[in-house]
């Protein structure tokens, strides 16, 4: 596979678990949960990032609380890598904790603060991943990855068009503008539309000029920061303080390099609003462009997509007149008599839902707390 020119990778790996409740929860979200074959979303995700082959740095922005379980999935990781490969993680691999959660525009900035530091570099080219996505295949991935680098090194903000397969209303869309010159499934976005309902969903479909929005970005750290001190400048001047600041003190756990404490990224998160980089700078920029994907693409929010993920059902599962089931489960589960279910029971919790119901799992895990 044929690397992109993206210098550093940025995974944003937050969430607080209510989608794919109770196997995934606020100490334990989704990134966290297994795929076929045994690597969990965010071990996934990181071996995206090594397929890149980038240069520079490979950051994990993650809340503080969620450290332990977060180097121990990378470590688990490395030991299924080539030496090569383990090397790389082991050389530029970093954790940054924020203090607490201030959406996706703050670690954003906090990683331009970072790189800026420790690269030496006058600018990067970063490449953006979620940690819960699911994409393959690889290759589609790495040469989509390409044009996305090359873009963002022509002066673009960058996103990632997805052709849509339904009008689903859990996403939201690009809508498409003029092709960009030299630049193979790439265009300029004339406009970023919100979760619409599901007529207005519809229609964009049959119009064939509106694509989900992925939520991944690729943009040089100059740009980001300009666009974000025109856009947005009070979130862009409360990281000021980076300009000064000395490199913090790095520390390892389970053999990952991580970094928790910070003044000065204390002192920006407590003066930046919490905002999302989508509002913040994505659909305001007069340079948003989009690479329209070749790859499959999920973002697993439901348990009605995790769930077709897998071809069958475990071994610990015996269904009797029973059909259309999916169970994920920690222990043996029967099924006797029942048809289109989803059945998990993980963490000391059962769910048992049928299916296409999942757009009331945040009331159910809303009731559920109550209980507590």
């Amino acid at each position: 596979m044929k690397s992109s020119k993206f210098t550093d990778v940025v995974i944003l790996a937050g969430g607080v678990g209510e989608r794919l409740w109770p196997a995934s929860k606020p100490e334990y979200p989704k990134q966290f949960m297994a795929l076929p074959g045994g690597l969990s979303l965010l071990q996934a995700t990181l071996l995206r990032a090594l397929s890149l082959e980038p240069e520079g740095k490979i950051l994990i922005v993650t809340r503080k609380d969620l450290l332990v379980p977060m180097s121990e999935h990378c470590e688990r990781l490395g030991k299924t890598l080539t030496a090569g490969q383990r090397d790389k993680l082991a050389k530029d691999l970093y954790i940054l904790a924020e203090p607490f959660p201030k959406h996706t525009c703050a670690p954003l900035m906090l990683t331009c603060a970072f790189l800026e530091k420790i690269s030496g570099k006058s600018d990067n080219t970063i490449l953006v991943l979620a940690s819960d996505h699911v994409i393959e295949p690889a290759e589609a991935f790495v040469h989509d990855c390409g044009t996305a680098s090359a873009c963002a090194e022509d002066g673009h903000f960058v996103c990632f068009a997805i052709p849509p397969t339904e009008p689903s209303t859990g996403y939201g869309y690009i809508k498409k503008g003029p092709d960009l010159e030299g630049l193979s499934s790439s265009f300029k976005i004339d406009r970023f539309k919100e979760k619409p309902d599901y007529e207005t969903a519809k229609s964009y479909i049959e119009s064939g000029e509106y694509f989900w929005n992925s939520g991944m970005f690729g943009f040089t750290r100059s740009l980001f920061e300009s666009e974000l001190k025109t856009c947005e400048p009070k979130v862009h001047d409360a990281f000021d303080g980076f300009k000064d600041a000395p490199l913090p003190e790095e520390k390892s756990m389970n053999g990952v390099k991580y970094i928790d404490s910070w003044d000065a990224m204390q002192d920006a998160y407590e003066k930046t609003l919490a905002i999302a980089v989508d509002n913040a700078v994505a659909e305001r920029t007069t340079r948003a462009a989009a690479v329209k994907a070749s790859f499959h693409w999920d973002d697993v929010g439901s348990w009605d997509a995790f769930e077709k993920l897998f071809d069958k059902n475990d071994e610990n599962t015996v269904e009797v007149k029973s059909g259309n089931n999916f169970v994920y489960s920690d222990i043996p589960v029967a099924l006797c008599g029942v048809e289109d279910l989803v059945v998990v029971i993980k963490n000391g919790n059962a769910l048992v839902m049928k299916k296409g119901s999942s757009d009331i799992m945040r009331d159910v895990v809303k009731k559920m707390k109550e209980l507590r």
